[in-house]
């Protein structure tokens, strides 16, 4: 497969339009993106992709577009041999940012089913500079919250945390944990507190309360290392 240069750059600008807004960008808003001004260029570009199965098209509505994930996995567009443990690979249109896996969700509030560790099968991926966390790439993942919970730490419903992979934390760290019996993963501040382990909410609403449970049935899945604030 031989790529130019202006569609790879076209494939990225979707995969990371699409890990932010959860629907694919029109053909109008990927000419903007990358500087081409004739629709008819762009879609001759979009062929090329739906040539090379990278992408599907339904031509019959604006927003048409669809990432065959497990060919760019493959490829390496999404992890596979040129990314990680973690499926993060380094963007080939800009060397200084970094696609990393959303594994799913995770509840800022009363905790809610969740797969921890599905790094081969993520849901979307998000496109996210490589200075805005400070830590080895091949160790991050990221989840989408639900819940209102740690709205004081400034983590709000929909927003997405990016995480270091670790199974230790420090004592008022925020993490996902992951409850062992309840099969839950929840994202609190951690505290030890004797046999026990706190995960505590951000929130002073009397509704959401500390969740107390047996430390050997809390498992640390990750820090918090950044939040992307996603605009409804």
């Amino acid at each position: 497969m031989n790529l130019s240069e202006r569609q790879k750059k076209i494939l990225h600008f979707i995969i990371s339009f699409m890990g932010q807004h959860e629907y694919p960008p029109t053909i109008r808003e990927i000419g903007e993106e990358v500087g081409i001004s004739s629709t008819s260029v762009v879609n001759y570009n979009l062929a090329k992709l739906e040539e090379y199965d990278l992408i599907a098209r339904d031509r019959e509505v604006s927003r048409g577009l669809s990432l065959n994930r497990k060919r760019l996995a493959e490829l390496g567009f999404l992890g596979g041999s040129n990314g990680s443990a973690n499926g993060v690979v380094r963007s080939s249109v800009s060397p200084d940012r970094l696609v990393v896996p959303v594994l799913g969700r995770i509840a800022a509030g009363e905790p809610i089913g969740a797969i921890p560790h599905e790094a081969h099968d993520p849901e979307e991926w998000i496109e996210i500079a490589e200075g805005l966390v400070n830590v080895p790439a091949d160790r991050l993942f990221a989840l989408r919250v639900k819940g209102n919970s740690m709205i004081d730490a400034s983590v709000l419903d929909g927003d997405i945390v990016i995480l270091r992979q670790q199974e230790t934390a420090n004592d008022g760290e925020m993490v996902a944990a992951w409850i062992e019996g309840d099969e839950e993963t929840t994202l609190k501040y951690l505290f030890r507190d004797g046999a026990n382990v706190r995960l505590m909410p951000a929130n002073p609403n009397p509704e959401y309360k500390a969740i107390v449970r047996p430390a050997e049935r809390v498992r640390i899945n990750g820090k918090v290392v950044s939040v992307i604030r996603v605009l409804n």
